[in-house]
C-alpha cells in the first residue's frame, strides 16, 4: 500500500501548533488565533500568510479526533491521488470555500444585515480542506456505494444550513461542491468496491480458519 506522508506531516504540525496554542494564557488565545484568521481584514491585507497559516492551527484539543479523520479521509485520498493532487484538492477546498464564505460575509456587511465586527472574526482550521477531500472521495468509491457515500457527505453539510446558517456552514457546503468539482484530478485512477473488499476479507478469514483446522 502506498504511504501518505503529507497527511501525517500535516497532523504532526497540528500537534505542535496545538501544544503552542494551549500553552498560552486563556485570555491571549482568541487574539492569537485572530491574528492567523482568514477573515476579511486579513484576506485583504495579507492573504497568502493567513491562508497557509489558518490551515495549521485549531482552537485546541481534538488531536486524536484529527488523527482518525486524517487517516480515514486524507490518507485515503493521498494514497489514491498521490500527494500533489491530494494537496490540490485540499487547497482548492480551503482557499475556495474561505473566499466564498467570507465574500458572503462582506456582502452581508455592505447590505447592513451583518455587523462590521464580522470583518475580524476568528476563522481558522482544517475543516474546509477536509470537506473537499471527503467530497473528492465520492469518485474513489465504486457504484452503487458511491451514491450512498455522496448522500452522507451532502447531509453532513446541508443539515447545519437548515439550522441557523453561519459563514462556517456556508464554507463547508462550498468546500463539498468544490471537492466534487475536482473530479478531473482523479485522472482515470481506479475505484474501491466495498462489496469486493468485504468478499476478500471473508475469504481471508475462511482461509485462516481452514488452516487452523487442518491437523
Amino acid at each position: 500500500m502506498k504511504s501518505a506522508p503529507g497527511t501525517y506531516i500535516w497532523w504532526l504540525i497540528l500537534v505542535v501548533t496545538t501544544f503552542v496554542y494551549e500553552s498560552l494564557p486563556e485570555n491571549a488565545r482568541e487574539v492569537f488565533l485572530r491574528q492567523r484568521s482568514t477573515n476579511i481584514e486579513h484576506l485583504d491585507s495579507d492573504p497568502v500568510h493567513v491562508l497557509i497559516g489558518s490551515a495549521l492551527w485549531t482552537s485546541g484539543g481534538g488531536l486524536f479526533y484529527y488523527l482518525v479523520i486524517f487517516t480515514v479521509f486524507h490518507a485515503t485520498a493521498e494514497r489514491w491521488l498521490g500527494t500533489w493532487r491530494w494537496l490540490c484538492v485540499a487547497g482548492i477546498g480551503h482557499i475556495g470555500a474561505t473566499y466564498l464564505s467570507q465574500g458572503l460575509v462582506l456582502l452581508g456587511i455592505r447590505m447592513g444585515t451583518l455587523s462590521e465586527s464580522m470583518r475580524d472574526v476568528v476563522d481558522v482550521g482544517v475543516s474546509y480542506g477536509l470537506k473537499a477531500v471527503m467530497a473528492m472521495l465520492v469518485w474513489y468509491i465504486a457504484r452503487p456505494w458511491r451514491w450512498l457515500y455522496l448522500a452522507a457527505v451532502l447531509l453532513s453539510v446541508v443539515i447545519p444550513l437548515l439550522d441557523g446558517t453561519t459563514f462556517t456552514d456556508i464554507g463547508h457546503f462550498s468546500a463539498v461542491l468544490l471537492g466534487l468539482a475536482c473530479y478531473p484530478l482523479a485522472g482515470g485512477r481506479g475505484t474501491w468496491d466495498p462489496a469486493a473488499w468485504a468478499r476478500g476479507v471473508r475469504a481471508q478469514i475462511a482461509t485462516a480458519r481452514a488452516a487452523r483446522a487442518t491437523p
